[in-house]
């Protein structure tokens, strides 16, 4: 018999360049719901408690948070990338029309 277990990505994000390709790749996509996903599953990598803790986030609020449809404000996803080492940076697409 075969056993089909879950993929689960963030048993992998154990670098930190893979996990800023990662959220990376995922803020290009145009739902927001992608990003927050992608954040989520590297919050999960590093560990939940650990997060809510360092950014000073209940681990309930941090789920609520991350979770899709969330609507999360700003504040707290920049907290979130902060807590995991990370910073958010805006890019020149190239030329404007």
């Amino acid at each position: 018999m075969t056993t089909i277990s879950r993929f689960d990505v963030s048993e992998f994000l154990d670098d930190d360049e893979l996990v800023a390709e990662y959220l990376t790749a995922a803020m290009d996509d145009e739902n927001p719901d992608v990003f927050i996903g992608a954040l989520g599953d590297v919050a999960k990598a590093r560990g939940i408690a650990e997060i809510a803790k360092a950014s000073g986030l209940g681990r309930e609020s941090l789920y609520k948070s991350l979770r899709g449809g969330s609507k999360a404000r700003f504040e707290t996803l920049h907290k979130i990338v902060q807590t995991l080492g990370l910073k958010m940076t805006i890019v020149a697409n190239g030329p404007s029309s």
